[in-house]
């Protein structure tokens, strides 16, 4: 089955109202102050445009939320910005997507309520020789500021419906495929570091007795063992063994059980230690 039958490429795009600018006066009245010689960049100054304003800040919250849920249910791609994400994933991060969308315009909507009242504070608020008006958008310019964006596109495949004469279409097709190719190499390397990182940090805490670790040492485990055969767009046979054993051996641990039981932490280390190698002849040959 070619890949693009097994995955599709998405691309978020994120646009929001930062509330900061850069105050070029203020910056070199600093630096004078502080006896810098004229000219020397010895640090910027910027304004918090909204010094009292959680509704913003709800705002940039959610969008966070919103990358790093994406990054955690894709794969990198070969072009900038997109990610390749499997088919059989698709509903219900798209479901998921639809939902976060939907709560991340409710908190624009309320911020751009509130935004009029925030500004009157500001002006308030900010001294005098710093306030300037110019810095604030209106209503309406400042809607347009926010945009969140989900572009889906198919693998490019070989087929190509132009005319071109014969040898320059298969060098096309050609370089598609090698590039297809490299991607998905790419990508599926992701997927094997993604598990092969938290069991590395597991034989790092664990080997040493007197080491301390949060319950985010079982957790991150458990939640890419959850994750992972989503993200195994290649179907890759080697790769769900390894999820199946780390699963079995190092995800239902008691984060306090290993705190508290030096043998059975020992024990852990060993297997996590074994496992990893196991992973890192897979990751070689990837």
């Amino acid at each position: 089955m070619k890949l693009s039958d097994r995955a599709l490429l998405v691309q978020l795009s994120i646009s929001q109202w930062s509330a900061r600018k850069y105050d070029k006066r203020v910056t070199q009245e600093i630096a004078q102050n502080f006896g810098a010689s004229r000219g020397a960049d010895v640090g910027r100054y910027n304004k918090n445009l909204l010094p009292i304003d959680d509704y913003l800040n709800d705002v940039h919250t959610k969008s966070r939320e919103i990358r790093t849920k994406f990054y955690k249910n894709t794969l990198p791609w070969g072009l900038e910005g997109a990610q390749i994400l499997p088919s059989k994933n698709y509903l219900g991060f798209i479901s998921d997507f639809r939902q976060e969308k939907a709560e991340w315009e409710y908190l624009v909507e309320i911020f751009l309520r509130e935004y009029p009242r925030l500004k009157a504070e500001a002006k308030r608020i900010i001294p005098s020789g710093m306030y300037k008006e110019d810095d604030y958008p209106d209503v309406d310019a400042m809607a347009n500021k926010f945009k969140l964006d989900l572009a889906v596109f198919p693998v490019p495949s070989g087929d190509f419906r132009v005319e071109l004469a014969d040898d320059e279409l298969a060098k096309i097709q050609a370089d598609v495929e090698d590039r297809v190719k490299s991607s998905e190499s790419v990508a599926m390397k992701e997927a094997w570091q993604r598990i092969y990182t938290p069991v590395e940090k597991m034989v790092e805490k664990l080997s040493d007795p007197k080491a301390i670790f949060r319950d985010t040492l079982v957790e991150n485990i458990q939640e890419i063992c959850s994750a992972l055969p989503n993200l195994n767009f290649a179907d890759d046979p080697d790769l769900e063994a390894m999820r199946q054993e780390v699963e079995a051996k190092l995800a239902n641990q008691n984060p306090d059980s290993l705190r508290l039981d030096p043998v059975l932490r020992a024990d852990k280390a060993a297997e996590a230690k074994d496992i990893m190698s196991k992973m890192g002849a897979f990751m070689g040959g990837i």
